[in-house]
């Protein structure tokens, strides 16, 4: 059983930086695509981000120029680096596969970006 570890989030200024972290316990490489949502309070979960194991990504428009998306088999991780960020990017982010895998979900990790 796949397990994903998310990490890296926290309160941050707007226009900050954050780098997340997606650790999966199993073999990585097993999934074609990856990808990180988010769920803001009273929304519903979205995908932001994607990345196939090849390294093609593709981006929501809303963080299209701002985040990257990145994977290292080898490490069994998924990262997520967002610059920029703005009050409307506070939310809870997931990794999961592509699509997601409903016994997949962690934990999340919160960010925040407020003054």
């Amino acid at each position: 059983q796949v397990q994903f570890m998310e990490s890296g989030g926290g309160l941050v200024q707007p226009g900050g930086s954050l780098r997340l972290s997606c650790a999966a316990s199993g073999n990585l490489f097993s999934f074609a695509s990856m990808g990180w949502y988010r769920q803001a309070l009273g929304k519903q979960r979205e995908l932001v981000a994607l990345i196939t194991r090849d390294g093609i990504t593709n981006y929501a428009g809303s963080v299209k120029g701002r985040f990257t998306i990145s994977r290292d088999n080898a490490k069994n991780t998924v990262y997520l680096q967002m610059n920029s960020l703005k009050p409307e990017d506070t939310a809870v982010y997931y990794c999961n596969a592509i699509p997601a895998v409903r016994d997949y979900w962690g934990q999340g990790t919160q960010v925040t970006v407020s003054s």
